[in-house]
């Protein structure tokens, strides 16, 4: 599990992909992150949850599937590209941002960008299909940082967006100050609103009945009747 809050930027080293775009291996560079990761360690890469395969000094490596090049941002990474780099949250760790867990849910494209002096407005624009997760002053992972919504659009609307503030704090430390319009970004909605659809869509469905077994005989393992 992550919080969304990013410990550093750090930077491709490189990118291999298989042929097939079955598979990849990216290299990348850390400082401070590098301090006791371990073969294995989880280490969120843009807001994706990967495992660290390989570890030298300064450099460590991750293998990345398929599935994850097609859904999220990270086949478009090339060398230099810099990327926000968080640890897994220890045991009874500080939960500063909210609960992340890497998990990328779709790509989103940074459409507006407007300076206030002290802060910027950043929107997005967002699948459809994502945005009914996504509530004003809601969380809601944006390249791995954990951002609060300061505004959505209508549920009936054609395009769907959200903005967000950030704070010159948060446009120095992660990728996102320098994120350019018309850029894809990863992104991740709130894991409780994705949990709360889904049990909503089973509150009409007794446990354990389905359209073939209606009777309480059914619901009985094979064991149960011998």
């Amino acid at each position: 599990m992550f919080t969304g809050i990013i410990a550093e930027q750090g930077k491709v080293v490189s990118l291999n992909t298989a042929q097939d775009g079955s598979s990849a291996t990216l290299m990348l560079q850390g400082q401070g992150i590098m301090d006791g990761l371990e073969l294995g360690a989880s280490v969120a890469v843009n807001g994706v949850c990967l495992t660290a395969t390989m570890i030298h000094g300064k450099l460590f490596g991750v293998d990345v599937m398929g599935e994850t090049l097609v859904r999220t941002t990270m086949g478009a990474l090339a060398q230099g590209s810099a990327v926000n780099l968080e640890r897994c949250v220890p045991a009874g760790g500080r939960l500063d941002g909210h609960v992340v867990q890497g998990h990328v849910d779709g790509v989103g494209t940074l459409i507006e960008r407007e300076n206030h002096g002290a802060w910027e407005r950043l929107r997005f624009a967002i699948p459809r299909e994502l945005a009914r997760f996504v509530a004003e002053k809601g969380s809601i992972a944006v390249d791995g940082v954990s951002l609060t919504v300061t505004a959505v659009s209508k549920a009936t609307a054609q395009d769907q967006w959200f903005e967000v503030g950030l704070i010159p704090t948060t446009l120095e430390e992660t990728t996102l100050g320098a994120t350019e319009l018309n850029a894809d970004v990863n992104l991740e909605v709130d894991v409780l609103a994705k949990y709360t659809e889904r049990l909503l869509a089973f509150r009409d469905t007794p446990v354990g009945v389905d359209a073939q077994h209606q009777g309480p005989q059914d619901l009985k393992s094979k064991g149960d009747l011998l």
